[in-house]
């Protein structure tokens, strides 16, 4: 199996396709407004906030992408520091609704630029990155498989997970 092919399974298994953990999709479908929202302890991050914080990555990573590559500027999201990447907007049963779109959206188009993507393309540095496409996009798979798993045990202590799933 060569690397690309390793890395669209890898991707897709984060939000729509079941592997050895749920995908994001899947997780979310059920989850309310006042689940999204609820925190176990001060402190802890809730499910909203962690989905807020893989879509700036995974957005300003997008963003870098595709505008560096055609030479222009972006104003792309920018964050203090790690914590803040978990803020989130207005608390509205809308705007729950509007992150997880954003989220799913961009998570699809940065999968559609590595299937379009030519072996020589997936190892080349991106400008502005320490890294190049492969690498990086391997790192945020990861990185969303983490947060994933901590989203399903939020979901588990609220009684919002199903007892009998395919996963």
């Amino acid at each position: 199996m060569d690397v690309k092919t390793l890395l669209l399974q890898q991707w897709a298994s984060c939000l729509d396709e079941e592997d050895w953990f749920p995908p994001l999709e899947k997780v979310l479908e059920d989850i309310t407004f006042e689940q999204a929202i609820w925190k176990p302890v001060v402190g802890a991050h809730s499910i909203w906030e962690l989905v807020c914080h893989l879509l700036f990555y995974e957005k300003r990573f997008l963003l870098r992408f595709l505008l560096r590559f055609l030479d222009e500027t972006t104003n792309e999201p920018q964050a203090e520091n790690n914590e803040s990447t978990f803020q989130l907007p207005t608390e509205t049963l809308e705007n729950w609704k509007e992150t997880k779109q954003e989220y799913f959206y961009v998570h699809r188009e940065l999968g559609k630029i590595l299937a379009k993507s030519e072996h020589e393309d997936l190892y080349r540095q991106i400008p502005g990155e320490d890294n190049s496409l492969v690498l990086e996009l391997k790192s945020l798979a990861l990185h969303d498989a983490y947060h994933i798993g901590q989203i399903v045990f939020l979901s588990k202590m609220q009684g919002a997970w199903a007892g009998k799933r395919s996963f």
